[in-house]
C-alpha cells in the first residue's frame, strides 16, 4: 500500500513536470528588448529615406574632406575642416532619425499591439532608442572612417599641418573625434525621441523637431553669449557654463581633446567631465521624459 501511494505521487509529479515543461513561458526583459530592437532596425533598413539621409550625409563628409585638401595635411586638418559642418549635419540626421519613432507606432497601432505584452513601457523606449542609436551610429561613423581612410592613403607626408594647428597629428585625435561625434548624435537622438513620445501627430512632431534644432544649434548658445556678456557668467566658471548646451559641450571636447592637444598649447576650451556629464544629463532626461509620457 506504502509502495503503491509513492509510486503514486511519482507519477503525479512528473505529469505535472511535464505539464509545466508544455506550458509556454513568458520572454526574459532581455528576450524583449533584442525583439524591440530588431523590430526598430528592421525600419531603418526598409525606410529609403534613412538611406537616401545616409548617402547624403556620407557624400557631404567625404566631399569636404577631399575637396578642401585636408586629407593631404593630415588628420586633425581634416577635422578641423568637418567639426563645423558636423555641428549642423548631426543634429539634423540624429533628429529625422527619431522624431517620428514613437508617434510612428502610435500611429500604425504597433504601441498598442506591443502593450499587450508583458513589456513595459521603459523597455519599449530604450529599444526603440537603441534600434535607431545603431542606424544613427553607423550613418555617422561610415563616412568618418571613410575620411580617415583617404588620410592614411593621401596624406602628403611632405606637408606640415595647418600653421595654427602645427604639431602631433595622429590618427588617434580623429578616433577621439569621432567617438565624441557619435556623443553628440546619441544626446540629439534621445530628445528626437522624447519629442516623438510627447506629440500627438506628424506635424507636431516636424514642428516641434524644428523647434528643438534652433534651441539646440541656436538658442542655448545665445543664451550662454548673453550669460558672459552681461556678467552673470564669469571667466573661470565659462567652461562650465558651456555644458548646458549639447553643441557647445561637443565643440568644446574637440577643442580640448583633439585641436589643443595637436597644438601643443592653448586655453582650455571645455570641463570633460562637466561636457560628458551634459550629455548624459540630457540623454537619461530625454529617455525618462519619453517614457513617462508613455505611462500615463
Amino acid at each position: 500500500m506504502s509502495e503503491d501511494t509513492n509510486r503514486s505521487g511519482e507519477v503525479a509529479a512528473q505529469e505535472k513536470t511535464r505539464d509545466d515543461r508544455s506550458q509556454p513561458t513568458a520572454p526574459g526583459s532581455r528576450h524583449r528588448l533584442e525583439t524591440i530592437v530588431g523590430r526598430e532596425l528592421r525600419t531603418v533598413v526598409r525606410t529609403r529615406t534613412f538611406f537616401i539621409l545616409g548617402l547624403a550625409f556620407a557624400t557631404v563628409v567625404v566631399g569636404i574632406a577631399w575637396v578642401g585638401g585636408s586629407v593631404r595635411a593630415g588628420y586633425v586638418p581634416t577635422l578641423v575642416d568637418l567639426l563645423t559642418p558636423l555641428e549642423l549635419l548631426v543634429p539634423v540626421v540624429a533628429v529625422a532619425f527619431g522624431y517620428r519613432a514613437i508617434i510612428g507606432d502610435a500611429q500604425r497601432g504597433e504601441l498598442d499591439v506591443l502593450k499587450t505584452y508583458p513589456v513595459s513601457n521603459r523597455e519599449i523606449v530604450f529599444g526603440v532608442y537603441t534600434g535607431r542609436a545603431i542606424g544613427l551610429v553607423t550613418t555617422i561613423v561610415v563616412p568618418l572612417v571613410l575620411a580617415a581612410l583617404m588620410v592614411a592613403l593621401f596624406k602628403d607626408e611632405g606637408r606640415t599641418l595647418y600653421a595654427s594647428h602645427s604639431g602631433v597629428d595622429s590618427p588617434l585625435l580623429f578616433a577621439r573625434f569621432v567617438v565624441l561625434t557619435v556623443l553628440f548624435a546619441l544626446t540629439v537622438l534621445a530628445v528626437a525621441i522624447a519629442i516623438s513620445a510627447v506629440v500627438s501627430g506628424t506635424r507636431s512632431a516636424l514642428a516641434l523637431s524644428v523647434v528643438a534644432l534652433v534651441v539646440l544649434l541656436v538658442g542655448l548658445d545665445l543664451a550662454l553669449v548673453y550669460g558672459f556678456s552681461s556678467g552673470m557668467i564669469g571667466d573661470e566658471s565659462l567652461i562650465y557654463a558651456l555644458a548646458i548646451s549639447p553643441l557647445s559641450a561637443y565643440r568644446g571636447l574637440v577643442f580640448e581633446s583633439a585641436i589643443v592637444v595637436a597644438s601643443g598649447t592653448g586655453p582650455a576650451a571645455a570641463s570633460p567631465i562637466a561636457s560628458l556629464l551634459s550629455f548624459t544629463g540630457w540623454t537619461t532626461t530625454s529617455l525618462g521624459i519619453a517614457t513617462w509620457v508613455l505611462n500615463r
